[in-house]
């Protein structure tokens, strides 16, 4: 068991790479409060993982707002006594659009979800970490970050802060024994992939993106989560700041 006796908050943890993670934590021993900004996903996944026998508790709220994020910590804390891991998962997609079509509404939505999301769940940990002597931070970022593609503009953006940002953090919180490490998944079989397509997925350009993979298929929930797993184990323990690629070659 990786992660025994350990706590655990992963955020968007409803669906996709972050419920992947949550159960995959739980399952190996970590106590793991689940939030999702729609309560009854949160708790859903908290469910599953109770029924598996793991232990879990709902921590639903907004990443990107303060309140919710001193709540959701609070409610991990309470629930467990301490907080070991903090996953950073939540965030956004984009919808294909030139830049000169995306509006400031639509660009503050994903750096909201996608960077505030990260700095603030970084911010209002430290008292915490600090507290109990240290801890470990996965952030979600993505191969895009160091790849755009045209009409993606705005959220290869937010994932390129992403990762400035986890690098920044790895630096700053070392003297506080936190470890921040990122992982940056390329296209996965999510919700969110209907999202970067553009709309319905045909069967024609599944294969036709698969086949820009090396390994030959999409990242999967489980790639993701074990790449998160293996940052926040204590296998991992000499390793921060750096931002690991789940994406079957993608990126070479």
């Amino acid at each position: 068991m990786r992660l025994a006796g350990k706590s655990a908050l992963v955020t968007g943890a409803g669906s996709g790479f972050g419920a992947a993670i949550a159960k995959r934590f739980a399952g190996e021993g970590a106590r793991v409060a689940v939030n999702d900004l729609d309560a009854a996903k949160a708790e859903a996944v908290a469910a599953a993982i109770r029924a598996a026998g793991g232990d879990a508790t709902a921590a639903p709220g907004n990443s990107a707002q303060v309140e919710s994020v001193a709540a959701m910590i609070a409610v991990c804390v309470a629930a467990y006594g301490r907080m070991d891991l903090l996953v950073l998962n939540a965030g956004v997609a984009q919808r294909p659009a030139p830049i000169e079509t995306v509006d400031e509404a639509t660009f503050d939505r994903i750096f909201d979800a996608n960077v505030r999301s990260v700095f603030l769940g970084a911010k209002y940990a430290q008292p915490q970490f600090k507290a109990q002597g240290g801890g470990a931070i996965v952030v979600t970022a993505s191969t895009i970050a160091t790849r755009p593609r045209p009409g993606l503009g705005v959220y290869a953006a937010s994932k390129s802060a992403v990762i400035s940002l986890t690098k920044a953090l790895a630096v700053e919180l070392a003297a506080i024994k936190v470890r921040v490490n990122a992982v940056c998944p390329s296209a996965g079989e999510t919700p969110m992939l209907k999202e970067f397509m553009g709309g319905d997925i045909t069967p024609e350009m599944h294969k036709l993106f698969t086949s820009r993979v090396p390994l030959g298929r999409l990242c999967e929930p489980a790639d993701v989560a074990d790449a998160a797993l293996f940052l926040a184990s204590d296998e991992a323990r000499f390793i921060t700041g750096i931002a690991m690629d789940v994406d079957g070659g993608r990126s070479v």
